[in-house]
């Protein structure tokens, strides 16, 4: 039985990321794939609730894409990199189409979240 401890703050989550990492190359169907597995749930459902641009660049990542594939969802390259880099927040289209075509969930994107403080 695989346990794994629930992520109450950024440092659980920044602790399951590091097994994570320990244990990627964990084959499915093994404890380690099983813990694998579990952790990565837990860390994007983490994820999901508290930082929705980590949750877009944690499907990109999962779906072996390119920030480019986020062209079509989010606009060209300097708008993909604006959201992405919390310069620009999502606009309501962008998150239909990224439930669209990521189908990540619209709710969490929908929420607030900080941008980057702008340079001078």
């Amino acid at each position: 039985m695989v346990t794994a401890n629930p992520i109450h703050s950024d440092e659980d989550c920044d602790a399951a990321l590091a097994e994570i990492g320990a244990i990627m190359d964990a084959r499915p169907g093994t404890p380690e794939g099983d813990r694998l597995e579990v952790l990565s749930t837990l860390v994007q459902a983490w994820e999901a609730r508290h930082h929705p641009i980590e949750l877009i660049r944690f499907a990109v990542e999962a779906r072996g894409l390119k920030m480019a594939d986020l062209e079509p969802m989010i606009g060209g390259s300097g708008r993909v990199s604006e959201v992405m880099n919390r310069r620009r927040a999502l606009t309501l289209a962008m998150i239909l189409r990224l439930h669209d075509g990521l189908g990540l969930p619209a709710e969490v994107l929908v929420r607030e979240y900080p941008l980057a403080a702008r340079v001078a």
